[in-house]
């Protein structure tokens, strides 16, 4: 069973940075992206970062590019994000989501559902 743990996540104020993490594990398949989401309360879940492991490839939302960063390891079933000049809107629960390479399929980087695995969440905070 895959299992996707994140860790990095706290308390900080305006102008700090943080650095998440999240480790795959139990997976039986080749992963073709995976990506950090966000959620605050009463709001959907939106991609802050992907990284795509065919080509390195990485896609950032519009509101955390040039402040953060997602870098990983796919032979080590890790992905990172570096979040630098945290705001005070970057507040949220981060979820690390990892996608099977599923070929001839058209998907959407930026889609939560076509993320098949999810970590459970870890709240960022980020006070003024």
């Amino acid at each position: 069973q895959v299992q996707l743990v994140e860790s990095g996540g706290g308390l900080v104020q305006a102008g700090d940075s943080l650095r998440l993490s999240c480790a795959a594990s139990g997976r039986s398949f080749a992963s073709e992206a995976m990506a950090w989401f966000r959620q605050g309360p009463g709001q959907p879940r939106t991609l802050v970062a992907a990284i795509t492991w065919s080509d390195n490839g990485v896609y950032y939302g519009n509101a955390v590019k040039g402040r953060f960063t997602i870098s990983g390891d796919n032979d080590r079933n890790a992905v990172y994000l570096q979040m630098n000049d945290l705001k005070t809107w970057d507040t949220a629960v981060y979820y690390c989501a990892d996608r099977p390479r599923k070929p001839d399929t058209t998907w959407n980087i930026k889609g939560a559902y076509d993320y098949d695995y999810w970590g459970q969440g870890m709240q960022v905070t980020v006070s003024s």
